[in-house]
């Protein structure tokens, strides 16, 4: 058979420029982080001077705090809610998927329920019973919810740990028992460590969603002192009369950093939990 070699120049060809048109609205972003406020509107996706203290400017341009009160107030928040998610929603998947009790099948049904509820629905009520405990201008309305496996994604994180643990042999467990392991043994020695996968996708998916919660936030923050990256964001867009662009751009691309560093470095882990083969052989 004759090979055609102008084949692959005109797939990868293809595959260059189609990368481009994906990538262009990134670029954009990039050089108009760099441009002043009247360039935005000029040719070209970069500045012929880039405005480095854009970055700067932009990181001091709230009255009495800077992007690093910020970040530190939105990765407490992250740490807390994903401890809380961790420890609630293991717990609940491996009760589902390897403890008998009565009921069981009603249960989860009604947890497959509570999945398809839009999250909608739950805003008024949930604003009314925070506001009646106090919690308003607290981080309690994140936390808490997650503790007990709710919160943003917590059903879905329960039935995505339920379906991987139900890849793990039964006879490991069995195996656990024998040399004398409670259940609570075989979730922590057993089940835990085969589960790494899942969980590394449920903090995945944690970390992103509650990053991105600017609806959460702006609900039942109202002090400046408490506010997370995306308030912040929207302070800079409000704060000044003449609105500087490229520090309101160069702010918005330094927050979208975090999740982009950290699903790169733990994409394989959030693939292997997706397809939750359970055990590697």
């Amino acid at each position: 058979m004759t090979r055609k070699p102008w084949k692959p120049v005109i797939r990868h060809t293809f595959m260059i420029l189609f990368s481009f048109i994906m990538l262009y609205p990134v670029l954009w972003w990039v050089g108009s982080s760099l441009k002043r406020s009247t360039e935005l509107g000029s040719p070209g996706i970069f500045p012929a001077v880039p405005q480095w203290s854009n970055y700067v400017k932009g990181w001091h341009s709230i009255p009495g705090h800077t992007f690093t009160d910020f970040y530190l107030n939105t990765f407490g928040l992250e740490l807390a809610v994903i401890a809380a998610t961790l420890v609630s929603c293991t717990l609940v998947a491996f009760g589902f998927a390897r403890l008998d009790f009565p009921l069981k099948g009603f249960w989860f049904s009604i947890l497959m329920l509570t999945l398809m509820m839009p999250g909608q629905v739950l805003i008024i009520p949930q604003y009314a019973l925070f506001y009646k405990l106090g919690w308003v201008n607290t981080y309690l309305p994140f936390i808490v919810p997650h503790m007990l496996a709710g919160g943003a994604g917590g059903t879905f994180f329960v039935f995505l740990l339920i379906q991987f643990i139900r890849g793990i042999p039964r006879e490991l467990d069995e195996s656990a028992k024998i040399d004398g392991c409670s259940w609570f043994g075989i979730y922590w020695r057993v089940v835990i460590p085969l589960t790494i996968p899942a969980i590394i996708t449920v903090m995945i998916f944690c970390f992103l969603w509650n990053w991105d919660d600017f609806l959460g936030h702006l609900l039942y923050l109202n002090t400046v002192e408490k506010y997370t990256v995306g308030l912040a964001l929207r302070m800079i867009n409000d704060s000044q009369s003449a609105q500087e662009w490229g520090q309101l751009l160069a702010m918005s691309l330094v927050s979208v950093v975090p999740a982009t560093v950290i699903f790169t470095f733990l994409q394989k882990y959030f693939v292997e939990g997706i397809a939750t083969t359970g055990i590697k052989g």
